[in-house]
């Protein structure tokens, strides 16, 4: 009986589209149709806050931004002319330049081709064209892509010791909308440097993404870069894959990026329909709120069934969870909003951390993705009448059951595969969930004081590292850790003051660190 009645369930909430043929389940999550009428006012006061922004309102008061994401996709709603060319012409240029590209039309001075993509960027700059290299580039794309995504020296020597020789053919995209961002301005010097001990002209390799005017944007021009492509002021980092952000190196890589607008576009028009059985994004919202009791109470566990999109977790941390992620409401209470973001893969998960998901805290719910489509072509059959996908499929449907029979909720997402339309309509489903579940629980989903917070107390630790090695070097005798941290004017940040002078003896940078390391207090430090 109750196998029946979940099959009732299952046909009364499944929403599917035909023209992405995309299906989303919300049957497992139990919650009463009650909740409807609950949250039916909100969801019609979103949807008119959501239009406003489409109409052009101002969404980041502390920035004084419009958020035009969706006019990406569909030019022809942008609230004004200049912004419908503007978008057109940078899809017209960025189209021309690849073609070029391909073609050696555009070329580097020592090679036949660029053969390789060097991105330089961080958070959305990175994550989104992450996302969509591993979902949707062929092995036998024109260009294969590499990311620099963070001021990792380690990390940054790894990238250059794969391209080896291979650094004359890449052609190295740096992505920052201002050109201040640190992380960026650092791994770009770092691919310049790299350039020059190769004896190579670097502004022949390079192209800007950044806002017309930018530090970045002067630097570029007045090096004699090779392009230069538009970031806008009223596109998030988080949204800002479907603009020359991600689709300048996806299509780069062969990627069809006007079949992921047109995913996209499709998608929206799907979105903004005012009814909460026939609107994917409205049920994923619903969802949300209803398992975290509108507070985020439980964490989200992306599980993709298909390894293609295994970054489709990290990509939806920070979509959701920089959005959401707020101290405080729009009238201004405390509030601690966000949903926490992981994931795995599927069947991956299934010897990973299923097992605390089937016995261990139910602080989660799940959302499964599963691509119909196995391969293209046949599959052998791995047991009699049985293949590889069978059991990939077997796994997803066995995992969902028994999470469910231990009261654990979850969302089904279907595709019928993985390709640059169904790609760029999930992007768009989740950027509107995101903004009508902002709506439902009363935040701005579209500013960071908490990023910012963060860079502003990096960049004091940075002063205060200068400081620190001016009183090192003016000192006559080594000083102790507490003597060091008043002379540097810090006599309150000891412990900064100690880790500054750890890393720096640790990297040779002319400090030495002597005495007992299990005692921090005791150390002394001197100029090397």
């Amino acid at each position: 009986m109750e196998n029946l009645q979940l099959w009732q369930r299952y046909q009364d909430w499944l929403y599917y589209h035909a023209g992405l043929g995309l299906y989303v389940d919300i049957s497992r999550m139990r919650f009463d149709e009650s909740l409807i009428e609950t949250l039916k006012p909100k969801f019609d006061q979103a949807f008119e806050s959501i239009q406003a922004l489409e109409n052009g309102a101002i969404a980041n008061p502390d920035e004084d931004r419009m958020v035009g994401h969706y006019w990406l996709r569909n030019p022809d709603i942008a609230p004004t002319e200049d912004i419908k060319n503007e978008i057109v012409s940078s899809l017209q240029d960025i189209d021309t330049f690849v073609q070029k590209v391909h073609t050696g039309a555009i070329k580097p001075p020592q090679a036949f081709k660029f053969t390789d993509i060097l991105s330089v960027g961080i958070g959305g700059s990175a994550l989104g064209p992450q996302f969509v290299a591993e979902a949707l580039a062929l092995d036998t794309a024109p260009m294969n892509i590499h990311f620099i995504d963070n001021t990792d020296p380690t990390g940054i020597d790894r990238i250059f010791t794969r391209l080896k020789d291979r650094l004359k053919s890449t052609l190295v995209i740096i992505t920052s909308k201002s050109g201040g961002t640190p992380e960026t301005r650092n791994g770009m010097l770092e691919v310049k440097a790299a350039y020059e001990n190769q004896g190579l002209d670097f502004a022949q390799h390079a192209v800007a993404i950044t806002m017309t005017g930018s530090k970045m944007y002067e630097f570029a021009k007045s090096g004699g870069w090779l392009a230069i492509f538009p970031m806008f002021d009223w596109v998030g980092g988080r949204t800002s894959e479907l603009s020359a952000v991600g689709l300048l190196p996806a299509a780069l890589q062969g990627i069809d990026i006007h079949q992921m607008l047109e995913g996209a576009k499709i998608m929206d028009e799907a979105t903004r329909i005012r009814d909460i059985k026939t609107n994917p994004a409205v049920l994923l919202a619903m969802s949300w709120y209803h398992s975290g009791n509108g507070k985020g109470e439980k964490d989200m566990v992306m599980l993709p069934y298909k390894d293609s999109l295994l970054l489709f977790s990290r990509y939806l941390q920070q979509l959701i969870m920089e959005s959401l992620g707020k101290e405080k409401d729009l009238d201004g209470n405390t509030v601690y909003q966000g949903i926490a973001v992981y994931g795995n893969k599927g069947s991956t998960d299934q010897h990973a951390y299923v097992q605390q998901l089937r016995e261990g805290v139910p602080n989660f719910f799940v959302t499964f993705v599963e691509v119909l489509e196995d391969r293209e072509g046949t599959s052998i059959e791995v047991e009699p009448g049985v293949t590889s996908g069978d059991y990939l499929s077997g796994l997803l449907q066995g995992t969902r059951q028994a999470l469910y029979e231990n009261h654990r909720d979850s969302v089904t997402i279907t595709i019928p595969q993985v390709n640059a339309l169904t790609v760029g309509a999930l992007i768009a489903l989740y950027e509107r969930t995101v903004s009508l579940y902002a709506c439902l629980v009363n935040i701005n989903a579209y500013h960071q004081p908490g990023v910012e917070a963060g860079k502003k107390a990096a960049a004091s630790i940075l002063e205060l590292q200068n400081k620190v090695v001016e009183a090192i070097e003016s000192a006559s005798e080594s000083l102790d850790i507490t003597t060091l941290a008043d002379r540097s004017g810090a006599t309150d940040q000891i412990e900064a003051v100690y880790k500054i002078v750890r890393h720096l003896a640790a990297n040779k940078r002319g400090i030495k660190l002597e005495g007992d390391f299990s005692k921090p207090s005791s150390l002394k430090v001197s100029a090397a």
